[in-house]
Order: structure tokens, then C-alpha cells, then sequence
């Protein structure tokens, strides 16, 4: 801060959460402290450690001043997955107010123990902890490293644990492969233990079993360490089926919330004692719901057997506005107060939400078909134990879509290995990288993909047409993927535009007529 002085001419102190006293380890030499100070003083700028601001309070007291409720409390910003993040004006009422509604379908005392990996910086994360603190609970921070999450819960033993479909979605696929598709005897008793749990879920009977739990079903909660009550979900859809056997699979409560940074992450939410899935529960205490036309995706309240539109919110927990950016406020919050999310859903006979696609990524085929991506990734991720991560892209001036993957290690080898012949270990970089660009395998993905769009009920043209596989996974340090773990479309749509290029060629060179 002190090199970009000249940049920040309003700058006029700063003050270090860490310890500035002077402490000189070697008898007449200069300690960082007093450098930094030194230093400081030629630009104009104090320099100050949080100890002497303490005493500073101490020696010159002020008159408690809390904040009004209207005040903002925090500046969130939206992750930024298709543009510029906005900063979501979020006030101390709209935080007591989500704090109030966490009281009504979710039970937390100081008894409590959180996993909190989801990033501070982001609404869902933030939230959480929120909560936790307000009763007391105990909160257990991840060591940074998103590929060693499951080794810190199994540390710290949570009792709830807060996720997002693409973990869970990596974790129901790991699951799977070491129960119902395991070979031999430990494959038959897991498959009649999970059809006779999944027959009692259904059933409303709850998710417990006497016998197949003591025989099964408790060794697989210790992947969580053991003592998770309740798993949360949120930020984007999850499938059924995964749904379903995490229940069953952790003998748990799984709850499914929706809402968004502008309403303070807190929309609906399924209750505790749900076993239906597929929706995103009933509005949560305090939020108003409503249902607008989309006439131009075919969407209305008027839909049969249930209304559909675009999902508006509206409750103490609403945002009152994006910071310096009163264009994009006016076209998010009408004058009634009410918060277009984008999302467009349709509401059943239980007054249960389901999100059914979204209005603010969509984009039309050449066809004059509209397509929304985030939906077809999230059918294919959940229900393809292939998939580590997925992107799926098209454009107005083609007919079809293409999909970049990368392939999950533990699930691909075996199957790749097992189509052409070879034995490549999971420590093989190179000869992963080579299995991914061997066109038996890239075929044979693609089969699985169009499965798994089958069984996902895909229309026809939103089944992707050529498969590129790579081990360039996204993260938040190629700028990839966001903070909150979703993708950054344009991002990835430029860093792998070469290889978007060479699949539409080769559409092209096949099928003349795919570009109209």
C-alpha cells in the first residue's frame, strides 16, 4: 500500500492487524516496524498496529454509536460468473432478519459444529457463520485446500455441513463406485441395503434402518466424520437421485435452500422431515414468492398443472441496492420491492418451488431454440460419475452444442483404461493427459453423456455433439471459476476457444447443415 501511495491520495493511515512494537533482534539494527513507520511518515501516511489503536480508544473514549438498521452493514459481491461482479448493499436489518428466519425449519444451539470452507468473501459462507455465532455454535475453518476438505471434516467431525452440488456430486459419485457398483458380495449387500432405504424414504419412513445401517450405512457416514446431523445444499440444482441417497447414504437430514446475494441467501428451503426431491422447498418465514411471465422462453403463471415464470422475491431480507450502479439496481428491484432473480421456476400443490431453468445465461441456438447451460451441466455432472468438472457451449450462429470435460481420476482410469487396453495409474499425469485425447475414450465418454442426458430428460438439441477432454481443470487461480465454485463462462469460453473451434469444424465437416 505504502509503494502505491501516489494511487491512493486519499490513503492517510493504515493500521496492521499484526504487531508492529518495536522489537529489534540484533543490538543496533533498524526493526521492520521502524522502517515501515519511517517510511509511512515520507509519504504522509501513519502507521499504526492494532495495539496502539486500542489504546488510543482507551485514552480518547467515544459514545457508543450503533448502526441503524438501513445501514449497509456489508458490501457482498456477486460472484461474477457472466460479467462484472456488482456490490450488493446488504444492511444490519437484512442480516437480523436472515438470522431471524434461520430459527424457522433449521434448529442450531451451541451444541452446533460447522465445516466452513465456502469462501467469507461470498453470501452463502458468510451467512453460515453468521448463524453459528448468533447462537453460539462452534465454527472449524478447511486448511484452504478444496482437495483435502474431506480430510479436515473428518478432523474436525462437523454436525453440519454446509456444501454445493458439485461437491456433493463428486462425493455421491465416490459413493457409488465403492458401494452399489463395487464388485462382488460388498456390491449385492449394498445394492439391497440402499433399494430397501430408498423403498422407506419413499414411503415417508425417514432415513434410518436398523439392520442395513449397522451393516453398512454407519461405516459410509464416517467419510463426514461420523456425527453430521443435517447437509445443506445450495447455489445450484442437484439431482434427484444424488439427493436421495445422501439421505439415505448418511442417514441425515438434507436440506435444499435457495436465494441469492441480493436476498441475503435466503429465499426457500426444503423442511426437515422432507423425503421428496426434486424442488427447492417452500418459501422461508419472512420472504414473499411470486411467479412473472417470460413470454418470449413460453413461461406464465397460467401454465398448466402448475404456474411457471420467473422467480421474484420480496421480504426484510432484500437488499436495497448494487453500489454506484443504479442502472443494474432499477433493473433487479422494481418500485413494489420486488427481486428479480433470473431463475425461472413453477410452484406445485404443496407450494414447493422447482427451478426449471435461467433467464440470465440463456442464449438462443441458430435455430431459434434457447438453451440454458448451467441446467444441461448440472444434469449431465449428477447423473455421468465421469465428470469432475463440465462447461457446455454454444452460440446464436450454431445449431448444436459443445461440451469441454474434466474427467473425474477415480472413475475415467478404470473406464478409459478398461476401453483401450492399457493400465495408466492414477499418479500418471502424462498418460492420463494421453487417455484424453484417444478417440475410443472420447467416444466412449460421449456415450455416457448422452445417457446420462437420457436419463435426465434432455430435449435433442441440448445434448452436446462433440466431447473435448482435458486435465486443465478450473479453479479460482486460472480465473476459471469463482470463489463460490461456479464457472466463469466467458473465461472459459476464451481460454478454450481453439478447441471450441476445432469441434465445430469437425460438426462441420461432418454434417454440412449444422451451421445455418
Amino acid at each position: 500500500m505504502l509503494e502505491n501511495a501516489e494511487k491512493l491520495p486519499k490513503l492517510k493511515a493504515i493500521i496492521s492487524m499484526d504487531s508492529l512494537r518495536d522489537t529489534v533482534p540484533v543490538p543496533g539494527a533498524t526493526s521492520a516496524a521502524q522502517v515501515l513507520r519511517a517510511w509511512g511518515t515520507q509519504k504522509g501516511i501513519k502507521v499504526y498496529d492494532f495495539h496502539e489503536i486500542e489504546s488510543l480508544g482507551a485514552e480518547y473514549p467515544r459514545k457508543h454509536l450503533p448502526p441503524s438498521p438501513e445501514e449497509v452493514a456489508s458490501l457482498c459481491y456477486t460472484s461474477g460468473t457472466t460479467g462484472q461482479p456488482k456490490g450488493a448493499m446488504l444492511t444490519h436489518k437484512n442480516f437480523v432478519a436472515t438470522v431471524g428466519t434461520s430459527r424457522v425449519g433449521m434448529s442450531f444451539d451451541q451444541n452446533d459444529v460447522i465445516i466452513s470452507f465456502l469462501p467469507l468473501a461470498h453470501i452463502m459462507g458468510r451467512v453460515l457463520d453468521t448463524i453459528l455465532m448468533s447462537v453460539g455454535g462452534k465454527i472449524g475453518y478447511f486448511r484452504g485446500d478444496i482437495l483435502l476438505l474431506l480430510e479436515d471434516v473428518g478432523e474436525l467431525r462437523p454436525t453440519f455441513f454446509p456444501a454445493v452440488p458439485r461437491l456433493l456430486n463428486r462425493i455421491y459419485a465416490k459413493l457409488v463406485a465403492s458401494t452399489i457398483e463395487a464388485p462382488g458380495l460388498v456390491g449385492a449387500l449394498a445394492r439391497r441395503g440402499v433399494a430397501t432405504k430408498m423403498a422407506n424414504l419413499a414411503a415417508g419412513k425417514g432415513v434410518t434402518h436398523p439392520l442395513w445401517d449397522r451393516l453398512l450405512f454407519n461405516k459410509v457416514k464416517m467419510a463426514l466424520g461420523g456425527r453430521v446431523q443435517v447437509i445443506l445444499t445450495g447455489s445450484a440444482p442437484i439431482a434427484k437421485e444424488v439427493l436421495s441417497f445422501l439421505r439415505i447414504a448418511f442417514c441425515c437430514v438434507v436440506v435444499e435452500g435457495y436465494g441469492s446475494t441480493e436476498g441475503l441467501a435466503t429465499a426457500t428451503i426444503t423442511m426437515p422431515d422432507e423425503y421428496i426431491a426434486g424442488h427447492i422447498g417452500c418459501p422461508r418465514a419472512g420472504c414473499e414468492l411470486k411467479l412473472v411471465d417470460v413470454p418470449e422462453m413460453n413461461y406464465h403463471s397460467t401454465d398448466k398443472p402448475y404456474p411457471r415464470g420467473e422467480i421474484c422475491i420480496r421480504g426484510e431480507t432484500v437488499f436495497k441496492g448494487y453500489f454506484k450502479d443504479e442502472k443494474n439496481t432499477k433493473e433487479t428491484i422494481d418500485a413494489d420491492g420486488w427481486l428479480y432473480t433470473g431463475d425461472i421456476g413453477f410452484v406445485d400443490n404443496r407450494g414447493c418451488f422447482t427451478i426449471v431453468d435461467r433467464k440470465k445465461n440463456i442464449f438462443k441456438l441458430a435455430q431459434g431454440e434457447y438453451i440454458a447451460p448451467e441446467k444441461i451441466e448440472n444434469v449431465l455432472g449428477a447423473r455421468c460419475n465421469l465428470i469432475q468438472q463440465i462447461y457446455v457451449h454454444g452460440d446464436s450462429l450454431e445449431s448444436t452444442l459443445v461440451t469441454v470435460v474434466i474427467p473425474e481420476p477415480e472413475t475415467f482410469l478404470p473406464f478409459a483404461n478398461g476401453i483401450v487396453g492399457t493400465n495408466v495409474a492414477i499418479d500418471d499425469v502424462e498418460g492420463i493427459s494421453k487417455l484424453c485425447k484417444d478417440p475410443k475414450v472420447i467416444h466412449g465418454v460421449a456415450k455416457e453423456l448422452e445417457k446420462a442426458g437420457k436419463a435426465g430428460a434432455l430435449r435433442g438439441f441440448e445434448f452436446p455433439k462433440r466431447v473435448y477432454l482435458t486435465t486443465e481443470a478450473f479453479s479460482v487461480d486460472n480465473g476459471m471459476m469463482t470463489p463460490t465454485f461456479k464457472v466463469r463462462r466467458p473465461q472459459v469460453a476464451e481460454h478454450f476457444k481453439e478447441q471450441i473451434k476445432v469441434m465445430y469444424d469437425d460438426i462441420h465437416a461432418t454434417t454440412p447443415s449444422a451451421k445455418l
